[in-house]
C-alpha cells in the first residue's frame, strides 16, 4: 500500500516551464529564420511543445487534475506562440522584417 506525498510539489511550475520553453523557442524562431519558412516552423515548434506537456505532465506523476494541467499548458503556448506570430505579422506589414 503506498503512502499519500505528505507536501506533494506544485503542478502548476510544469506548467509555467512549458509555458516558458513555449516562448523562448517562438522567439528563437522569429529571430533565427527567414520569414519565409518562419511560420511552417512554428507549427512544428508547437507539436513539440504538446508533446513537452505531456511529458512534462507524466513526469509529475499524478492523475489527479492530468488533463487540466495539460490543456492549460498548451493553451497557455497556443496564446503566447500567437502572440509572437501576431508581432512578426504586424511587423512584416510595417516593413521592419
Amino acid at each position: 500500500m503506498s503512502e499519500p506525498a505528505l507536501a506533494p510539489r506544485n503542478a502548476f511550475h510544469g506548467v509555467i516551464a512549458v509555458w516558458i520553453v513555449s516562448l523562448v523557442s517562438a522567439i528563437l524562431l522569429a529571430v533565427l529564420l527567414p520569414e519565409e519558412i518562419r511560420i511552417g516552423w512554428l507549427l512544428i515548434a508547437f507539436g513539440v511543445i504538446v508533446l513537452v506537456s505531456f511529458a512534462v505532465q507524466l513526469a509529475y506523476g499524478r492523475a489527479a487534475g492530468f488533463i487540466v494541467r495539460v490543456a492549460a499548458s498548451v493553451m497557455g503556448s497556443l496564446l503566447l506562440m500567437g502572440l509572437v506570430s501576431i508581432a512578426l505579422g504586424l511587423a512584416a506589414l510595417a516593413g521592419t522584417v
